[in-house]
């Protein structure tokens, strides 16, 4: 072994007996309840003889504890001080710009991250589609909120007295400034009434995912799953963007899927109830 292939081993070495001492926390975390001794050392894949060590040394440091009538085992309290601090931490576009680009290239559409801003839905992250023929968006781009994908989501999660109060504003923009005739183009959809915007809504909510057929271009489909945080609170949307005729906009269809599950990936890591497991 060379020198540079030496160091490289060297710094990626860990201790073996914390790795192996881990995977009590992690049964113990996973189980998400109280365990005794040798239901742990099960799920662990040790002997009880072999748990019982790193359980003492995991209690000194605060990371289990252990109920003195019971003798079940559960996280301690620098477990959940840690646990805190990391959902402090975490920033859901952060967490879930990594997934973008894979997302993209495993749908073959263009997939942009938005965050509820000053304006409404707003793009603040995006990855183009590999295709020869993809949509073009940019950062910074707000969606409406009536009539895309992403704006309902956002709409969908919000209180319903907020909801209105945003349908309401976008109205009245659009009277004070209308958008410009483009030759060639269709007139853009009128905004529904609150009564027809709530069904659509309660549709979104009742899927968990929120899907628009050629409303802002014709020809162009999206569709977009929500992230929450540890509150219960929907911090970002993941919308998936392409050309109608290769771009599948079932409940249940490929893209569907795809963003459940990065949805569900981003909002785990957020601290908050697994989405896949509703669809």
């Amino acid at each position: 072994m060379d020198e540079s292939a030496d160091k490289i081993d060297r710094a990626q070495r860990g201790i073996q007996s914390i790795e192996v001492g881990g995977q009590v926390l992690i049964a113990l975390a996973h189980h998400g309840r109280p365990m005794a001794l040798k239901d742990l050392a099960r799920e662990a894949g040790m002997a009880p003889a072999k748990a019982h060590p790193y359980l003492v040394s995991f209690a000194r440091i605060g990371l289990i504890a252990q109920d003195d009538e019971s003798g079940m085992y559960f996280l301690g309290p620098l477990a959940l001080q840690l646990g805190l601090i990391s959902l402090q931490q975490a920033n859901p576009v952060q967490v879930a710009t990594p997934l973008i680009s894979e997302l993209a290239l495993q749908l073959g559409h263009t997939v942009a991250l938005a965050v509820w801003g000053t304006r409404g839905a707003t793009i603040v992250r995006l990855a183009e589609s590999p295709a020869a023929v993809h949509v073009n968006m940019r950062h910074g781009t707000v969606f409406s909120l009536a009539n895309t994908a992403s704006g309902r989501l956002f709409a969908a999660y919000q209180p319903a007295a907020q909801a209105r109060a945003g349908l309401e504003q976008e109205r009245k923009g659009i009277k004070s400034q209308p958008a410009p005739v483009v030759a060639g183009m269709p007139a853009p959809a009128p905004l529904p009434s609150w009564t027809a915007f709530e069904q659509q809504l309660a549709e979104v909510r009742a899927h968990g995912l929120s899907r628009s057929v050629g409303e802002v271009v014709p020809g162009i489909n999206a569709m977009a799953a929500p992230v929450f945080d540890h509150t219960g609170a929907m911090v970002l949307s993941i919308t998936a963007i392409g050309p109608a005729g290769v771009f599948d906009t079932a409940w249940h269809g490929a893209p569907a899927r795809a963003l459940r599950v990065a949805a569900d990936a981003v909002s785990q890591r957020l601290g908050a109830a697994g989405l896949a497991a509703q669809a």
